[in-house]
């Protein structure tokens, strides 16, 4: 199974959104949101919900740390800022995620956020730390510290 398949097919709300994989490579990802009048979020401009732009920072930026990575292992947002520079214009997002650092456990990517239309104007930047599990690692018996109540 390769990550394309898997983003586009196998991950149900990016398959709801209609997500589309343009380019992935490791520590690269481009994705392509097509279009719906469903996604406005304020119709008196017409501008895309917030919403739309930070789920594509949030999965633009795993997608890359994950092509990096096995497409066994796992891939987790640890944080993420977004920095809304401009509304986006009811017209298909694109989205460019690359690899800042990679470690064992965690990876860092920055992303862009453009319009279809516009490629040259970037609608919004975002910043995020996955943390990567491996296929087949062992949970540590320790990892959670159970929480007593008085």
């Amino acid at each position: 199974m390769d990550i394309r398949h898997v983003i586009e097919q196998e991950i149900p709300y990016d398959r709801f959104l209609g997500l589309l994989v343009e380019e992935i490579r490791p520590g690269y990802a481009r994705l392509r949101l097509p279009y719906r009048p469903e996604f406005i979020g304020d119709p008196r401009r017409p501008a895309l919900h917030g919403g739309l732009i930070s789920m594509l920072v949030d999965t633009c930026g795993g997608s890359a740390v994950w092509a990096a990575c096995s497409v066994r292992d796992r891939v987790a947002t640890i944080d993420m800022r977004v920095d809304y520079l401009r509304p986006a214009d009811p017209a298909d997002l694109i989205a460019i995620g690359e690899v800042k650092l990679l470690g064992n456990r965690v990876g860092n990517a920055t992303v862009q956020i453009f319009s279809a239309n516009n490629p040259d104007v970037v609608i919004a930047e975002g910043r995020a730390v996955y943390n990567i599990r491996k296929a087949g690692a062992k949970t540590p018996d320790n990892m959670c510290i159970p929480i007593s109540n008085p």
